[in-house]
């Protein structure tokens, strides 16, 4: 039993969903997917009552989530597409506004009831695929540009998006965003067509990143 987004709501029930979304991404974040509803009904400011007639279950909740921060990251690469100069500079902007994936990630890594939701859930999955698509072009724009070293694919981005937004245990908020940016700063400096040297193995692409996808030999 899930609760459709797609349906359309009053002002006050839209505000209700959108604050509800709010604190559980807060949430999640902090403490896990296996917080109790009635906190974070307490943290939207809410009653439990109207959170479960938006979202009749966990799991419901879960996948709405990951689906506004998949939707979020989608329009962000879709502005920068339009937005920006070159592809290169659309990836670079991209890679710093991605922390809105980090909280998918960091459920995946530590829940396995959001991992399994985040690979089986339709909705995420093509939200996944057309972000993946988005970010293809930038890859190839950016090394159609010479700017972009010709040895990395979209799996290759993909996967730093993904070791980038790991949060670092035990840290202070403002020394893993600074972490963060130091990370992005690296990655950024290695991708740069300029750089000498190989990268061992063979270039990832985006069906690599597919679970459901056979082994390549």
């Amino acid at each position: 039993m899930t609760a459709d987004p797609e349906t359309p709501l009053r002002a006050d029930a839209r505000r209700n969903r959108d604050q509800i979304l709010a604190a559980a991404r807060v949430i999640f974040a902090a403490q896990g997917a296996e917080v109790p509803m009635e906190e974070i009904a307490r943290a939207a400011g809410v009653g439990v009552g109207t959170l479960y007639r938006r979202f009749p279950d966990r799991d419901a909740l879960i996948r709405a989530v990951a689906v506004d921060n998949f939707d979020r990251v989608l329009r962000d690469a879709k502005a920068a597409k339009d937005q920006e100069s070159s592809d290169w500079d659309a990836l670079i902007r991209l890679l710093h506004q991605s922390m809105e994936l980090q909280l998918s990630i960091q459920l995946a890594m530590v829940s396995p009831r959001a991992l399994a939701i985040l690979k089986s859930d339709p909705a995420i999955k093509a939200l996944r695929d057309d972000l993946l698509v988005v970010l293809e072009g930038f890859v190839r724009g950016a090394q159609a540009e010479g700017r972009l070293r010709t040895d990395v694919g979209t799996g290759d981005v993909a996967m730093l998006f993904a070791t980038l937004l790991r949060q670092m245990p035990g840290k202070g908020h403002e020394v893993a965003r600074m972490a963060t940016r130091r990370c992005i700063g690296i990655m950024i400096d290695g991708l740069r067509a300029d750089r000498n040297g190989s990268l061992p193995g063979r270039v990832l692409t985006g069906a690599d990143l597919d679970p459901d996808r056979p082994p390549r030999p």
